[in-house]
């Protein structure tokens, strides 16, 4: 898959600057916890699952909650040949599998600025029925006092994040997707 067809979100000259400038110049002062963290801290997305660290992921539904099914609607021939490249890729590696569970969410894309395409699963009645999370996001002002006096300030991104987590196993038929080509 051509890598300049999907793009992340690391495209901000400030990331560029910060980011995967600092992995390949040792004379910078965090290269080095950034080269002992590597293996999580990447310029390039994952090729594999990451390792099973305990830690999953859960949908837990609204009681009574049948079906979450969207049907993929169609196309243009450039969204679908970027999709089926992305999910090749992805099929390969091992971070997705045919499907065939009652549920499924459509994919397309939308053009981003610069003219590289972003990935969307239109997970709307998924989210419709899923009870929300109780903890609740912090407010502006308490962050802005809580970073009073610090210097340094990072934010992490993970490079096609929806792939990187693992999903309780029961939650997984949940998040299938609809492509052009069919279910994963």
């Amino acid at each position: 898959m051509d890598p300049e067809v999907l793009e992340d979100e690391r495209t901000s000259k400030r990331q560029t600057r910060y980011g995967a400038a600092i992995l390949k110049d040792p004379s910078d002062p965090y290269y080095a916890l950034l080269k002992e963290f590597s293996d999580v801290v990447s310029d390039d997305p994952p090729s594999v699952l990451p390792p099973d660290r305990g830690v999953r992921h859960e949908i837990d539904l609204v009681p009574g909650t049948k079906y979450c099914t969207t049907r993929q609607w169609p196309l243009p021939k450039e969204q679908v040949d970027v999709i089926d490249a992305f999910f090749a890729a992805k099929h390969a590696a091992g971070m997705v599998r045919e499907s065939k569970s009652p549920h499924s969410s459509p994919t397309f894309c939308v053009r981003k600025p610069n003219g590289k395409w972003r990935m969307v699963h239109a997970f709307n009645k998924l989210n419709a029925a899923t009870i929300p999370a109780s903890t609740p996001i912090p407010r502006k002002d308490v962050l802005q006092n809580n970073m009073a006096g610090c210097t340094i300030f990072s934010a992490l991104d993970m490079v096609d994040g929806y792939y990187q987590l693992l999903m309780r196993e029961s939650d997984i038929p949940l998040t299938a997707v609809s492509t052009p080509s069919g279910m994963l």
